[in-house]
């Protein structure tokens, strides 16, 4: 392997381990419950859909949705695997995997699904241009998912 091979290897792998931290992180964020830090994961123009509502377009609209989103009391908790990841240049997409618990109404909520995102270069590193989340189901703990119908 010469050295620009080996350049090549090294700068892909170190941009996929970057994208993977940038979903870990907002993982992260999301369970300590830091709205506006999870909006700087995203490009100034970046968007998320959520699937709750509209989708949530800049990062100033997302700042204010995330803070409102990541209330206490619904102790979101995100755990991310599964990340595949397809490069391309400055700009690559990705799925990453989620398993989810919560709190609504004083029950324990279980869910699953994944995220459907694309990524781009800045000079800050690598931010989201976009993300959207796709859930599986989201129901209460003690009545279990099978037999129920995707959300």
């Amino acid at each position: 392997m010469n050295a620009a091979d080996l350049e090549s290897v090294v700068r892909e792998l170190a941009d996929r381990d970057a994208i993977r931290d940038l979903a870990c992180r907002y993982a992260h964020l999301v369970w300590q419950g830091h709205g506006r830090e999870m909006a700087e994961l995203f490009s100034e123009d970046g968007w998320m859909d959520t699937g709750l509502e509209d989708p949530i377009h800049g990062r100033g609209a997302l700042a204010a949705a995330f803070e409102r989103l990541v209330d206490p009391q619904i102790d979101l908790q995100p755990f991310v695997h599964n990340h595949v990841i397809d490069l391309a240049g400055d700009r690559a997409t990705g799925t990453a995997y989620i398993d989810l618990r919560s709190v609504q109404d004083a029950r324990s909520m279980i869910g699953s699904g994944f995220y459907e995102d694309e990524y781009i270069r800045t000079a800050g590193g690598w931010r989201f241009a976009s993300r959207r989340l796709t859930l599986r189901f989201l129901v209460p703990l003690a009545e279990g998912w099978a037999g129920r119908p995707r959300v």
